[in-house]
């Protein structure tokens, strides 16, 4: 009778163990949609997320990983934007960016910095659902 107890409570354990391995392993991404805040529009299909802010746009391609506390680290490139018209010659020349920050799925922190000046575009609070709202450069 003691036996069985004990290899029940072990069989307990164990199969928590596995769960809770599986679990950790389960690769999560940044979730589908659209996400908004102050000065910044993003929309995130299928591993791939298009950037919107005042003077200036950016891409993450995928994958848009973060990790069991909801924190990523990923690369992109951002464009910087001019007010007035855009002339038919000139070309839009990204520079490569650090996306960092945290989400749980509904809202979101995120930092973009310049890779190559080290320069920080700035820190936003984005919620998912969110249409955000810009004020482009004129």
């Amino acid at each position: 009778m003691r036996r069985e107890v004990i290899l029940i409570i072990v069989s307990v354990f164990v199969g928590f163990a596995f769960v809770s391995l599986a679990q950790a392993r389960k690769p999560r991404t940044i979730a589908n949609g659209n996400w908004g805040g102050q000065h910044i529009q993003m929309s995130v299909t299928h591993g791939v997320a298009q950037i919107e802010y005042d003077c200036g746009n950016g891409t993450i391609t995928g994958p848009l990983k973060i990790d069991s506390r909801g924190r990523f680290e990923l690369r992109g490139v951002h464009n910087v934007e001019h007010g007035g018209p855009v002339r038919s010659d000139e070309e839009q020349k990204g520079e490569p960016a650090k996306y960092t920050g945290w989400t749980d799925g509904k809202t979101m922190k995120l930092t973009v910095s310049l890779l190559n000046s080290k320069t920080e575009i700035g820190t936003f609070e984005l919620t998912r659902g969110s249409a955000g709202r810009i004020f482009k450069c004129r």
